[in-house]
């Protein structure tokens, strides 16, 4: 929420009565049709504005000056004092006869959710309005062209409403030091006078559809502190002159198109604190002048095109504490000065192509939480020893290159989320892996583990996604399915044990077992197992995926997997299934994937709405009805 309720106390102490003049009458009626135009107010915000009263003397939220005209108008939906927090909503539109009021200074109608309608023209009218509280309502049309006539404002927040049309001329605002007009569905370029708008210490403009690129003179707002353009359509390059935003702290251009590469004049943004330039086009390579930021907390640059070496200078930025370049292009060694980083709690280097030897000075990172250098040519072998001195609770290194078995001082690790998928990892899936307590999370999928699941791995009681595909795991699954929890953790969200050799039916007491109750994905396909579906499944009503695709299983479909009202996906194709399709099943409000080809199926389709084609019904030699060719009689 941008508003500055914060603010809202200082202003009652400056905007109390000063005099025992009325109300002025024109102030009064402005207010009284404001009053009018509401159709809801739950709260009562408004019932002290009667006809019957002073509006300076008894109207709550009402505040005059000496000459008895209102200065002050203030009933935001959220306000708190020393005891209370009000939250709250009104459900009406804005007066024009409010643009009257000649002598307003604050107008915070603010976090009313219920506000709608345009913002009058006739607000332009009030020259003396130093801060205009609009935000978080469904105030829509443009902003009114008249708002530039309003040259004493200081604030303005219109941020979380449906405005739309472009941002109108802001060269006017010369006092204005916070702007907010984020969450919108503005459009257009950002004004080029805004570099004339000196006093700014606040831009936020972050979540509308602006488009053409940042303006050169934005270099102009020396003491500008704030600065959010993110999640619009902003292209070109970032301007050579952002290094003059001398006092910009927070820098926030993510989710933009901008292209070029980030300038070296970076540097000049000296007190900067969080840098996030990421999922835009930005290439070229990081300069080494961004090691001059040594007030630098979080730089975030993921999901670019980035591309050579990673600059040792990054190693001066001490007080880093996350560091997000995934997704680029960054090739070479990590430098080893990386090690200096001594705040560092996030490196994530993933999906990049870098190469060689780890640092060993990485280990000097003991604050570090999370450590990603998955989908990296970094030709690992085996996890380096000295990982065993940090304490990471996110370790994910998939398709890195590591070969051999798991190293058993993972077993004494702190590790809750780890990843080491698509490397070569072979031998058996260690009765150690029982130790592991912490784990939440565990993927170690495509790769060539051969063994059955340990009888310790029920000790995994915080486990919630386990995703071993595409390995050679054999013997039962109950190990996994009944596992211990610890409540209210340890209760599966996902399990993927596809493409292995897991032989034996499916536990019968799948769905009533306590880790599997919220479980919103299961995929089992491609497996020996054999047996029948159970119909306890359909006690698993959080269930959405459902996938057991070519483990010869045999018997009906169970019509009590209609129960299970979230899934959106079932496969169970190429199985030796039986019987006629569940009218419960195909008729799930939710489906939008359905396989059943290659099975013994037979009997009419029951009719359903889903798009579902042909080829989901294929090879079942019984089955008649659309989509396949009608039933005969």
């Amino acid at each position: 929420m941008a508003t500055c309720i914060p603010f809202f106390f200082v202003f009652l102490l400056f905007f109390v009565p000063l005099s025992s003049r009325a109300c002025h009458p024109v102030d009064k009626e402005a207010l009284l049709d404001f009053k009018r135009r509401i159709t809801s107010d739950p709260s009562n915000l408004l019932k002290s504005w009667t006809a019957s009263s002073d509006c300076c003397s008894s109207w709550e939220g009402v505040s005059c000056g000496v000459l008895g005209r209102v200065v002050n108008v203030s009933r935001p939906g959220l306000f708190s004092g020393e005891d209370f927090i009000v939250d709250t909503l009104m459900t009406g539109t804005l007066s024009p006869y409010l643009g009257n009021m000649s002598s307003l200074q604050l107008l915070d109608l603010s976090n009313l959710k219920e506000l709608s309608g345009p913002i009058p023209q006739e607000f332009g009218k009030l020259s003396e309005l130093n801060y205009l509280f609009l935000d978080t309502n469904k105030l829509s049309d443009s902003i009114p062209m008249t708002l530039r006539y309003l040259s004493k404002l200081k604030r303005l927040y219109l941020s979380d409403n449906l405005l739309s049309g472009h941002v109108p001329s802001i060269g006017s605002w010369k006092l204005l030091s916070e702007l907010g007009l984020s969450g919108n569905f503005l459009a257009g370029a950002i004004p080029s006078d805004i570099g004339k708008l000196v006093m700014l210490t606040k831009i936020d403009f972050h979540g509308n559809n602006l488009s053409g690129s940042i303006p050169t003179s934005i270099g102009n707002l020396k003491n500008l502190t704030y600065l959010d353009l993110s999640e619009n359509q902003i292209s070109g390059s970032i301007p050579q002159s952002i290094g003059g935003l001398s006092s910009v702290e927070l820098l926030y251009l993510h989710q933009n198109q901008l292209t070029g590469s980030i300038p070296s004049s970076i540097s000049g943004l000296a007190s900067m604190q969080f840098c996030r330039l990421s999922d835009n086009k930005l290439t070229g390579t990081l300069p080494s002048s961004i090691g001059q930021l040594s007030n630098l907390k979080k730089l975030i640059l993921e999901n670019n095109k980035l591309t050579g070496k990673l600059p040792a200078t990054i190693g001066h930025l001490v007080n880093l504490t996350d560091i997000f370049f995934s997704n680029n292009y960054f090739t070479g060694r990590i430098p080893s000065s990386f090690g200096n980083l001594v705040n560092l709690q996030t490196l994530d280097l993933s999906r990049n192509q870098l190469s060689g030897q780890l640092p060993s000075q990485l280990a000097k990172l003991q604050n570090l939480q999370t450590l990603d250098l998955s989908f990296n040519p970094l030709n690992l072998v085996s996890i380096p020893i000295w990982m065993q001195e940090l304490k990471v609770f996110q370790l994910l290194l998939a398709k890195t290159g590591i070969v051999g078995q798991l190293p058993s001082y993972l077993s004494s690790s702190s590790i809750s989320m780890l990843d080491l998928s698509s490397n070569a990892i072979t031998g058996k899936l260690p009765r150690w892996i029982g130790n592991m307590t912490n784990l939440s999370f565990l993927n170690l999928s495509n790769n060539a583990i051969y063994s059955t699941i340990p009888a310790e791995f029920k000790n995994l009681s915080l486990l919630m996604d386990l995703d071993l595909h595409s390995n050679k795991f054999s013997g039962h699954l109950n190990a996994i399915f009944s596992k211990e929890v610890q409540e209210p953790l340890g209760h599966y969200n996902s399990i993927d044990l596809s493409g292995n050799m897991f032989r034996g039916a499916i536990d019968k007491e799948i769905g009533n077992r306590v880790a599997m109750t919220p479980i919103t994905s299961l995929v089992l396909s491609n497996n020996k197992l054999g047996g029948t579906i159970p119909k306890s499944i359909g006690n698993l009503s959080g269930l959405q995926v459902l996938k057991l695709e070519n483990n010869g299983l045999s018997g009906v479909i169970p019509r009590e997997l209609g129960n299970d009202k979230e899934l959106s996906v079932i496969i169970l194709s190429k199985n030796k299934l039986n019987g006629s399709i569940p009218t419960e099943v195909l008729n799930l409000k939710n489906l939008k994937e359905f396989d059943v080809s290659s099975n013994r199926l037979s009997g009419r389709i029951p009719y359903h709405n889903s798009s579902i084609p042909a080829s989901a019904f294929k090879d079942n030699h019984g089955l008649c009805g659309s989509p396949l060719p009608p039933c005969k009689h």
